[in-house]
Protein backbone atom coordinates (compact mmCIF):
# COMPACT_ATOMS: atom_id res chain seq x y z
CA UNK A 1 0.00 0.00 0.00
CA UNK A 2 1.82 3.38 -0.98
CA UNK A 3 3.21 5.39 1.59
CA UNK A 4 0.51 8.41 1.14
CA UNK A 5 -2.32 6.12 1.65
CA UNK A 6 -1.01 5.28 4.78
CA UNK A 7 -0.67 8.58 6.09
CA UNK A 8 -4.06 9.26 5.03
CA UNK A 9 -5.47 6.93 7.14
CA UNK A 10 -3.32 7.63 10.30
CA UNK A 11 -4.38 11.00 9.91
CA UNK A 12 -8.51 9.75 9.94
CA UNK A 13 -7.63 7.39 12.53
CA UNK A 14 -5.80 10.05 15.09
CA UNK A 15 -8.17 12.64 14.27
CA UNK A 16 -11.14 10.42 14.95
CA UNK A 17 -9.27 9.49 17.98
CA UNK A 18 -8.97 13.00 18.94
CA UNK A 19 -12.53 14.14 18.75
CA UNK A 20 -13.70 10.91 20.50
CA UNK A 21 -11.40 11.71 23.48
CA UNK A 22 -12.08 14.90 23.71
CA UNK A 23 -16.23 15.53 22.58
CA UNK A 24 -17.23 11.68 22.49
CA UNK A 25 -18.52 11.95 19.34
CA UNK A 26 -18.61 8.61 17.27
CA UNK A 27 -15.45 7.59 16.12
CA UNK A 28 -16.91 5.93 12.41
CA UNK A 29 -18.30 9.66 12.03
CA UNK A 30 -14.99 11.72 12.54
CA UNK A 31 -12.77 9.01 10.78
CA UNK A 32 -15.24 8.24 7.38
CA UNK A 33 -15.41 11.67 6.12
CA UNK A 34 -11.65 11.72 6.09
CA UNK A 35 -11.45 8.34 3.83
CA UNK A 36 -13.93 8.83 1.60
CA UNK A 37 -12.09 11.85 0.69
CA UNK A 38 -8.88 10.41 0.28
CA UNK A 39 -9.72 6.72 -0.43
CA UNK A 40 -13.62 6.46 -1.11
CA UNK A 41 -16.13 5.41 1.09
CA UNK A 42 -15.97 1.85 0.21
CA UNK A 43 -12.16 1.21 0.77
CA UNK A 44 -12.87 3.62 3.74
CA UNK A 45 -15.57 1.50 5.53
CA UNK A 46 -13.47 -1.67 6.56
CA UNK A 47 -10.86 0.63 8.13
CA UNK A 48 -12.92 1.99 10.55
CA UNK A 49 -13.96 -1.35 11.96
CA UNK A 50 -11.56 -2.86 14.84
CA UNK A 51 -10.62 1.23 16.02
CA UNK A 52 -14.01 1.71 16.39
CA UNK A 53 -14.44 -1.62 18.66
CA UNK A 54 -12.35 -1.12 20.61
CA UNK A 55 -12.73 2.77 21.65
CA UNK A 56 -16.85 1.59 22.12
CA UNK A 57 -15.52 -0.83 24.52
CA UNK A 58 -13.02 0.86 26.75
CA UNK A 59 -16.65 3.55 26.54
CA UNK A 60 -18.85 1.10 27.64
CA UNK A 61 -16.80 -0.53 30.62
CA UNK A 62 -16.50 3.07 32.08
CA UNK A 63 -19.89 3.80 32.09
CA UNK A 64 -21.45 0.22 33.14
CA UNK A 65 -25.76 -0.66 33.20
CA UNK A 66 -24.77 -2.91 30.38
CA UNK A 67 -27.23 -5.83 31.44
CA UNK A 68 -29.82 -2.83 31.96
CA UNK A 69 -29.18 -0.79 28.70
CA UNK A 70 -29.48 -4.47 26.44
CA UNK A 71 -32.96 -5.11 28.61
CA UNK A 72 -34.39 -2.10 27.79
CA UNK A 73 -33.67 -1.30 24.35
CA UNK A 74 -33.61 -5.13 22.84
CA UNK A 75 -35.63 -4.46 20.14
CA UNK A 76 -34.11 -1.36 18.70
CA UNK A 77 -30.45 -3.26 18.63
CA UNK A 78 -32.64 -6.74 16.87
CA UNK A 79 -33.82 -4.00 14.75
CA UNK A 80 -30.24 -3.01 13.44
CA UNK A 81 -29.41 -6.26 11.92
CA UNK A 82 -31.78 -6.04 9.04
CA UNK A 83 -30.97 -2.49 8.24
CA UNK A 84 -27.93 -3.10 7.65
CA UNK A 85 -28.11 -6.24 5.79
CA UNK A 86 -30.41 -4.54 3.31
CA UNK A 87 -28.21 -1.48 3.60
CA UNK A 88 -25.02 -3.55 2.12
CA UNK A 89 -27.02 -4.89 -0.40
CA UNK A 90 -28.04 -1.20 -1.38
CA UNK A 91 -24.43 -0.60 -1.24
CA UNK A 92 -23.06 -3.63 -3.13
CA UNK A 93 -25.13 -1.85 -6.06
CA UNK A 94 -24.16 1.61 -5.83
CA UNK A 95 -20.53 3.44 -7.13
CA UNK A 96 -18.62 4.54 -3.65
CA UNK A 97 -18.91 8.38 -4.94
CA UNK A 98 -23.33 8.02 -4.61
CA UNK A 99 -22.45 5.90 -1.41
CA UNK A 100 -20.15 9.25 0.00
CA UNK A 101 -22.89 11.91 -1.33
CA UNK A 102 -25.27 10.06 0.95
CA UNK A 103 -22.79 9.94 3.73
CA UNK A 104 -22.48 13.47 3.23
CA UNK A 105 -26.08 13.98 3.55
CA UNK A 106 -25.97 12.25 7.05
CA UNK A 107 -23.53 14.05 8.44
CA UNK A 108 -24.88 17.51 7.42
CA UNK A 109 -27.89 16.26 9.02
CA UNK A 110 -26.49 14.86 12.45
CA UNK A 111 -24.46 17.77 12.70
CA UNK A 112 -27.45 20.09 12.62
CA UNK A 113 -29.65 18.46 14.38
CA UNK A 114 -26.89 17.99 17.04
CA UNK A 115 -26.04 21.39 17.23
CA UNK A 116 -29.85 22.47 16.89
CA UNK A 117 -31.74 20.08 18.45
CA UNK A 118 -34.91 21.38 20.76
CA UNK A 119 -37.95 19.87 21.65
CA UNK A 120 -39.59 17.97 24.49
CA UNK A 121 -38.03 14.53 26.09
CA UNK A 122 -40.05 11.24 24.25
CA UNK A 123 -42.60 9.66 26.41
CA UNK A 124 -41.59 6.16 27.36
CA UNK A 125 -44.80 4.88 25.55
CA UNK A 126 -43.62 6.50 22.20
CA UNK A 127 -39.96 5.89 22.96
CA UNK A 128 -40.83 2.35 22.96
CA UNK A 129 -42.76 2.28 19.46
CA UNK A 130 -40.06 4.13 17.87
CA UNK A 131 -37.34 2.14 19.36
CA UNK A 132 -37.70 -0.61 16.46
CA UNK A 133 -38.28 1.83 13.68
CA UNK A 134 -34.70 3.80 14.82
CA UNK A 135 -33.05 0.97 14.84
CA UNK A 136 -33.90 -0.48 11.32
CA UNK A 137 -32.93 2.76 9.81
CA UNK A 138 -30.18 3.29 11.70
CA UNK A 139 -28.66 0.11 10.28
CA UNK A 140 -30.31 0.88 6.75
CA UNK A 141 -28.04 4.25 6.52
CA UNK A 142 -24.73 2.64 8.22
CA UNK A 143 -25.18 -0.36 5.84
CA UNK A 144 -25.05 2.46 2.90
CA UNK A 145 -22.89 5.08 4.31
CA UNK A 146 -20.32 3.07 7.33
CA UNK A 147 -22.29 6.28 9.61
CA UNK A 148 -23.67 4.75 12.74
CA UNK A 149 -25.22 7.59 14.43
CA UNK A 150 -28.33 8.69 12.37
CA UNK A 151 -31.33 8.54 13.79
CA UNK A 152 -30.01 6.57 16.97
CA UNK A 153 -28.35 9.34 18.20
CA UNK A 154 -30.82 11.91 18.13
CA UNK A 155 -33.38 9.35 19.09
CA UNK A 156 -31.74 8.84 22.34
CA UNK A 157 -31.19 12.46 23.14
CA UNK A 158 -34.55 12.93 23.06
CA UNK A 159 -35.46 10.53 25.51
CA UNK A 160 -33.24 12.46 28.21
CA UNK A 161 -30.89 9.54 29.64
CA UNK A 162 -28.54 9.53 32.43
CA UNK A 163 -25.35 10.41 31.03
CA UNK A 164 -23.60 6.75 31.46
CA UNK A 165 -26.85 5.27 30.31
CA UNK A 166 -26.94 7.50 26.71
CA UNK A 167 -23.30 6.74 26.79
CA UNK A 168 -23.66 2.28 26.94
CA UNK A 169 -27.02 2.42 25.24
CA UNK A 170 -25.37 4.34 22.00
CA UNK A 171 -21.76 2.14 22.02
CA UNK A 172 -24.07 -1.09 21.91
CA UNK A 173 -25.49 -0.01 19.10
CA UNK A 174 -22.15 1.09 17.44
CA UNK A 175 -20.58 -2.03 18.27
CA UNK A 176 -23.39 -4.46 17.12
CA UNK A 177 -23.25 -2.49 14.12
CA UNK A 178 -19.48 -2.82 13.95
CA UNK A 179 -19.78 -6.56 13.93
CA UNK A 180 -22.49 -7.23 11.80
CA UNK A 181 -20.96 -4.76 9.14
CA UNK A 182 -17.29 -6.63 9.62
CA UNK A 183 -19.49 -9.96 8.70
CA UNK A 184 -21.34 -8.33 5.95
CA UNK A 185 -17.98 -6.20 4.36
CA UNK A 186 -16.14 -9.49 4.37
CA UNK A 187 -18.84 -11.36 2.32
CA UNK A 188 -18.45 -8.58 -0.44
CA UNK A 189 -15.21 -8.42 -0.30
CA UNK A 190 -13.98 -5.40 1.52
CA UNK A 191 -13.20 -6.47 4.34
CA UNK A 192 -9.67 -8.23 3.82
CA UNK A 193 -6.31 -9.40 5.76
CA UNK A 194 -4.74 -6.71 4.47
CA UNK A 195 -7.52 -3.80 6.10
CA UNK A 196 -6.91 -6.03 9.35
CA UNK A 197 -3.44 -5.81 9.80
CA UNK A 198 -3.86 -2.20 9.35
CA UNK A 199 -6.88 -1.49 11.29
CA UNK A 200 -4.97 -3.14 14.15
CA UNK A 201 -1.75 -1.21 13.58
CA UNK A 202 -4.03 1.70 13.42
CA UNK A 203 -4.56 1.45 17.35
CA UNK A 204 -1.33 3.27 18.11
CA UNK A 205 -2.28 6.67 16.62
CA UNK A 206 -6.07 5.77 17.78
CA UNK A 207 -4.43 5.50 21.10
CA UNK A 208 -2.47 8.29 20.89
CA UNK A 209 -5.23 10.61 20.12
CA UNK A 210 -7.40 9.36 22.22
CA UNK A 211 -4.88 10.34 25.06
CA UNK A 212 -4.62 13.68 23.33
CA UNK A 213 -8.32 14.47 23.15
CA UNK A 214 -8.91 13.31 26.76
CA UNK A 215 -6.08 15.98 27.76
CA UNK A 216 -7.91 18.45 25.64
CA UNK A 217 -11.48 17.93 26.85
CA UNK A 218 -10.05 18.58 30.83
CA UNK A 219 -8.45 22.12 29.54
CA UNK A 220 -11.11 23.68 27.44
CA UNK A 221 -15.05 24.43 27.20
CA UNK A 222 -16.11 21.06 25.33
CA UNK A 223 -19.10 22.59 24.52
CA UNK A 224 -17.13 24.82 21.64
CA UNK A 225 -14.54 22.39 20.76
CA UNK A 226 -18.34 19.92 19.97
CA UNK A 227 -19.08 22.58 18.07
CA UNK A 228 -16.21 22.99 16.04
CA UNK A 229 -16.21 19.69 15.24
CA UNK A 230 -20.21 19.04 14.41
CA UNK A 231 -19.47 22.46 11.62
CA UNK A 232 -16.34 21.26 10.59
CA UNK A 233 -18.74 17.38 9.74
CA UNK A 234 -21.07 19.57 8.18
CA UNK A 235 -18.69 21.04 5.74
CA UNK A 236 -17.19 17.58 5.33
CA UNK A 237 -20.88 16.35 3.98
CA UNK A 238 -21.02 18.96 1.77
CA UNK A 239 -17.57 18.30 -0.24
CA UNK A 240 -18.66 14.56 -0.37
CA UNK A 241 -22.19 15.67 -1.38
CA UNK A 242 -20.38 18.08 -4.06
CA UNK A 243 -17.97 15.15 -5.21
CA UNK A 244 -21.20 13.69 -6.99
CA UNK A 245 -22.39 16.70 -8.59
CA UNK A 246 -18.51 17.39 -9.80
CA UNK A 247 -18.20 13.93 -11.22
Amino acid sequence: MPLETLAIIACAYFVAAFVKGATGLGFSTSALPILALGLGLKAGMPLVIIPSLVSNSIIMAQAGHFRETISRFWPMFLATIPGILIGLAVLEMVDSILAGAVLGLVLMNYGAITLFRHGKPLSDKLARRLAPISGFATGLINGITGSQVMPVLPFLLSMRLEPKRFLTAINISFSLSSIVMALGLARLGLMTIETLWISLAGLVPVYLGTKLGTQVRDRMDAETFRKVVLIMLIIFGVILVGKLFAS
